[in-house]
């Protein structure tokens, strides 16, 4: 069962740069994909598009039975509420404690503070820091402050998690820290994740489902692929 679906779907910007060309894609869900490709093939687009950050110029993208290119602005959080999002930046707010940073995105939805507490909980259990709860951001080491970022996106139990550079900025023990975290949630919750990175090792060690995007079009698309050279 697909849980990503586009169809001829062209992403042009106002300033004339098309981005996409025409692309079709299914995602079956439950997938775990890296999107990779070098500057400027559309790798960020794309999954901004899923989001509903940007809009198609044309074509159809449904993400979970969601029109998402049709869908309007008013109604854009029917489908954040089917995703979570990982950034290459934490965007954790210093403010707040570690438990509090991932409440946070339960306190959006309105959940009961009954509900918020067991599933805050368990989704800092999943990546591993459930002893951190009572920290500060600036306690944590980059690899825990990314961590807790994925325990914000996954706490309200998406079926989707898209990934854009989330370990750019760690080192390579760190990143791969970050992808067994990634690679649990996927295999023991089930979610759909697709991951943009640049970053050769990971996708070789994980042999995971590859696509390659090169100047807005997919121009490969492997079950258990390795970081192929049109992604350079």
């Amino acid at each position: 069962m697909d849980l990503i679906r586009l169809k001829n779907v062209t992403k042009q910007y106002k300033n004339g740069v098309t981005a996409i060309y025409d692309l079709n894609l299914s995602i079956k869900k439950g997938s775990f994909v890296f999107i990779i490709g070098g500057s400027g093939s559309g790798k960020s687009t794309l999954i901004k598009m899923l989001y509903r950050e940007e809009k198609p110029t044309k074509g159809q993208i449904a993400v979970g039975g969601l029109n998402v290119a049709k869908l309007r602005n008013s109604k854009v959080y029917k489908l954040r509420r089917k995703l979570g999002i990982v950034f290459q930046d934490y965007r954790l707010l210093p403010k707040l404690t570690i438990y509090e940073n991932v409440a946070f995105a339960m306190d959006v939805i309105g959940a009961k503070k009954s509900e918020r507490r067991i599933k805050v909980l368990k989704a800092l259990e999943v990546v591993g820091l459930k002893d951190k709860v009572h920290n500060y951001p600036d306690q944590l080491s980059g690899g825990e402050q990314q961590r807790v970022a994925i325990a914000r996106a996954i706490v309200n139990d998406p079926k989707l998690l898209l990934c854009d550079e989330p370990t750019g900025n760690l080192d390579p023990e760190k990143s791969m820290e970050i992808m067994k975290v990634l690679d649990n949630i996927n295999k023991t919750r089930g979610t759909t994740i697709l991951m943009v990175t640049h970053d050769k090792d990971i996708v070789n060690k994980m042999k995971k489902q590859v696509i390659v995007l090169k100047e807005g079009r997919i121009v490969k698309n492997k079950e258990k692929g390795i970081y192929y050279d049109e992604a350079i």
